[in-house]
């Protein structure tokens, strides 16, 4: 191998054209667009006193890498190159075509530089370049007013740019890079539109990397399968290649029957390699042969992944195609696994497929998948049952090689009467672990004896059967009970306190019962406190559960289990929102075992751990003719999903409940279901469907003679018309609303309906009118506690005073809003406060502080998806932008 010459440090300067490859550029326009680069860059250097026939250049085609001289100090290239460099891409602009226009993205780090024959090379110049090509510098060029985005490693930062007041530390922005094998901190900044400085100098801290860890633990005592490990495992072979060639992304299709192990498989695999996915694993069971009959959708799938990576709910868009196209967004440049485990079909599969090449997608299923085989070049992994040694295998590690070796003609009947699915096994090996004295033989008889029972019955299936049976009847009493019953829960899993609600005990002997058909295998704990079964268990269970349980007891059990959710989930639901229109509730059923909070956070927690519960809860509550408990879960429901965007699953629900309404004609169900569908659908700018809700809700709560409730209805009416900006029938539906809330004494509508009233004033040109109805709303709402409504009102005041030129009047209150904003939490309403506190700035001459405050506007709306269709009044992103790229003098230039 040849020496090489010791490696020098540099600092590294390297550019990359935004939209260089544009249809719309001839090929004139692209060789306009080089030569402007490369006169832009030597202006630039040699205005900053740095000598750019002294630097080190490669061309890179729509980019260049420059080596500055050591020699150099690296604080020009932090204080005085952005600068410079921003001025001649301007002076370039002006001058050219809009085609030939250049807007440019700018790394800079540092670092030891290897020169040969060939050129230069060094670790510090790939990191340059993976900078550059970081999403977070695409996003900040493209919200740019100005031309140019520079990029800054985390020590070029640390060590140059923040000990220099010229290099304006305070401006830049730091952010997470992951590009290829890369993962680093940086700092960006916008040299000609600069973001507002952070006070006192300090910048926020880096943003967490989340890094989803969601494998359950891999199954215990995992046996045989090494060819098909192999075979998952020479897939990674490909991974590298795939990725730097461009490829697809590696998907294995993991097949085979009920109880074949594909899970365990899938599971112990994943664990063996999960630390060459350094940005995550994640995991979903798609439950796609579930016995209740609902599969998870893709669309609770994907909103799974994206809430594991903790994206914002107000990032999440509507639609399930955008969002699996958000999904994959999130994973390029990422190593990701993905388990799909036990999916129904191709269909359910797709939207959840990354197409970074870098992620390995696993699946498994009982169907064969042929259509993900052929359209998505999936490897298909056929599971057959264990051979006699796997058979061996598994049993030596559960109840230990001495016991399987003492016994090698009963270990081996043992396999066959469990036809040697590792289920079954499984479930054998747990009772003779528990009975260590017992010899195997014993074991055997017993279970042979069940076997002979059932082969009759059923031969397809009885030495699974036969296992199930033999291992319950080993069962005490109760817990034999409690297993027939949650074959009748209708939720993918179960808690103590549900389990206890269904079978009547207290929860203290539920825990007890639990544990114990955790012990046999019978159940299992993926999660603390929370219980599921194989879906040939559940099925087996729910059998028992008709065969032994007299219809009445199986009534009461599942009436039992939906008054514990229904009940825990409107203690949650108030605690959430505390201001909601209540509804009552008939008294819970004796047993029910309804749970309480501590806190906001508690009952938060509860409703993302139960959310898909509830869902199968408000469906079996419908199907199964308890019509009331539908509805009223759809209530406590609402709450929860709005801030998240659970848009399909709120209108889902509410047909659902409002169909089961209509059918057992309860006429308080109905009216509920309307204004619900009613609220989604305003949200989502389906004003006809949502008027028709809402208007109907409006009849029926008037047939009621419930005024609060019409009260409620009346303002979600106004509501829907301040969105299409029909102010005059937004003030009459609220006004109407107001004198009903008065009426009802209902304290909480009022304060909303005087609010509305002088928005609806303000946005109708008469904001004089707005600041009284608005300072009694706000004197209700203090009253109340309500931070939000008085945020609400804080900010309506602001804005009235705006219009009436009373500047000074209107910064405080937009600023005193968005501190309450803050504090609760809304980032749509925050990003309202901001443009409109900018408008107010910006009508005093203020333009720094304008630009200030609409830049930190834009910088949330960025981040969040717009709840659509909200009419003026509401913050719009492009406006932002063009208000930004508005005019401005040199000694007019924000900070």
């Amino acid at each position: 191998m040849d020496e090489l010459a010791p490696a020098v440090h540099r600092t590294i300067v390297c550019v990359d054209v935004e939209g260089f490859g544009d249809q719309r550029r001839t090929h004139l326009h692209q060789v306009a667009v080089r030569k402007g680069v490369y006169r832009c860059l030597r202006t630039a250097f040699d205005c900053s006193g740095i000598s750019w026939q002294d630097c080190y250049r490669e061309d890179r085609g729509d980019g260049a890498l420059v080596l500055v001289p050591s020699d150099v100090p690296k604080a020009l290239v932090a204080a005085r190159l952005p600068g410079e460099l921003a001025g001649a891409l301007a002076a370039h602009n002006q001058a050219c075509d809009w085609r030939a226009r250049i807007r440019l993205r700018l790394a800079v780090h540092a670092g030891e530089i290897h020169h040969d024959e060939h050129g230069v090379t060094g670790t510090a110049i790939n990191v340059a370049f993976r900078l550059l090509a970081a999403e977070p510098l695409k996003r900040a060029l493209a919200g740019s007013a100005g031309g140019l985005a520079v990029i800054a490693s985390q020590w070029f930062y640390e060590e140059v740019i923040r000990h220099d007041a010229a290099s304006s530390p305070a401006t830049y922005r730091q952010v997470r890079v992951s590009v290829k094998e890369t993962r680093v901190s940086a700092w960006i900044c916008r040299p000609d539109d600069p973001y507002p400085p952070q006070q006192d100098g300090v910048l926020p801290p880096a943003p967490e990397v989340v890094v989803p860890r969601q494998l359950p633990a891999a199954v215990a005592g995992f046996a045989g399968r090494r060819a098909e490990l192999q075979t998952l495992t020479a897939e990674l072979a490909q991974l590298r290649e795939t990725a730097s060639a461009g490829g697809t992304v590696v998907i294995s299709a993991i097949g085979g029957t009920a109880g074949i192990g594909k899970t365990a498989l899938a599971l112990h695999w994943a664990h063996q390699v999960a630390e060459r996915f350094p940005d995550g694993q994640l995991y979903v069971n798609l439950r796609g042969f579930d016995p209740a009959g609902t599969p998870v959708t893709s669309a609770e799938a994907v909103r799974g992944f994206l809430d594991a990576f903790q994206v914002p709910a107000e990032r999440i868009p509507v639609s399930l195609a955008a969002q699996a196209a958000l999904f994959r967004s999130l994973l390029v440049g990422r190593r990701v696994l993905v388990v799909l485990d036990n999916a129904r079909d191709t269909d359910q599969i797709r939207p959840l497929l990354p197409g970074s090449p870098g992620c390995v997608v696993v699946v498994t299923s009982r169907n064969q998948l042929t259509s993900l085989i052929s359209t998505e070049g999936a490897r298909p992994i056929s599971l057959d049952l264990l051979r006699g040694d796997e058979g061996r295998q598994l049993l030596a590690h559960r109840i230990g090689p001495g016991r399987v070796e003492a016994e090698p003609r009963v270990v081996a009947e043992i396999i066959d009467l469990c036809a040697r699915l590792p289920l079954a096994l499984s479930i054998v090996a747990a009772r003779a672990a528990s009975h260590p004295t017992f010899p195997l033989a014993a074991l055997a008889d017993e279970l042979r004896e069940t076997h002979h029972r059932l082969e009759a019955l059923n031969s397809g299936e009885s030495s699974t059967r036969a296992v199930f049976s033999w291992s319950y009847r080993q069962l005490t009493p109760q817990a034999a009970r409690l297993f027939r019953l949650l074959g009748l829960h209708p939720g993918r899993e179960v808690t103590v306190p549900a389990a206890a609600g269904l079978a009547d005990v207290p929860v203290v002997r539920a825990r007890a019962l639990v544990a114990e058909l955790a012990r046999t295998h019978m159940i299992t704990e993926p999660a603390p406190g929370r219980f599921t079964f194989h879906d040939l268990l559940r099925a087996y269970a729910a059998e028992l559960a008709r065969a032994h349980e007299q219809e009445p007891e199986r009534h009461a059990a599942l009436d039992r289990m939906l008054d514990h959710y229904l009940h825990t989930a409107y203690a949650a639901a108030l605690l959430l929102y505390p201001t909601a229109p209540v509804i009552t509730l008939p008294p819970p059923r004796p047993g029910a075992r309804a749970q309480g909070f501590a806190d906001y956070a508690a009952a938060s927690a509860w409703f993302d751990a139960e959310y898909p519960v509830l869902l199968a809860a408000v469906e079996h509550a419908a199907v199964t003719g308890r019509h009331t408990h539908a509805w009223q879960l759809c209530w406590t429901l609402v709450v929860y999903v709005r801030p998240r965007g659970h848009w399909h699953d709120w209108i889902a629900t509410h047909h659902t409940a409002l169909a089961a309404a209509r059918q057992h004609a309860d006429r308080w169900g109905q009216a509920h279901t309307h204004a619900g569908l009613g609220g989604v659908y305003s949200l989502l700018g389906r004003y006809g469907q949502a008027h028709t809700h809402l208007r109907k809700a409006l009849h029926l709560f008037r047939d009621l003679a419930d005024q609060a409730n019409q009260a409620h209805t009346l303002v979600r009416l106004g509501t829907l018309f301040e969105y299409q900006d029909r102010y005059e029938e937004a003030l009459s539906y609220t006004h109407q609303a107001l004198a009903l809330s008065r009426a009802a004494a209902h304290r909480r509508v009022q304060a909303s309906s005087l609010n509305n009233i002088g928005w609806y004033h303000a946005l109708h040109g008469n904001p004089r009118q707005t600041l009284d109805y608005c300072r009694q709303a706000l004197t209700l709402n203090r009253e109340l506690g309500d931070r939000q409504g008085e945020a609400n009102n804080l900010h309506s005041l602001g804005y009235a005073h705006h219009l009436l030129g009373q500047h000074r009047q209107a910064a405080a209150y937009f600023q005193q809003a968005l501190r309450l904003h803050g504090q609760v939490g809304n980032q749509h309403f925050q990003a309202n406060g901001l443009d409109h506190l900018g408008d107010t700035h910006h009508a005093t001459g203020d333009l720094a502080a304008a630009r200030a405050a609409w830049q930190q506007a834009l910088d949330i709306l960025d981040q969040i998806s717009l709840i659509p269709h909200m009419g003026a009044g509401y913050p719009d992103p492009d406006i932002i932008r063009a208000k930004l790229r508005g005019p401005r003098s040199d000694d007019q230039r924000g900070p």
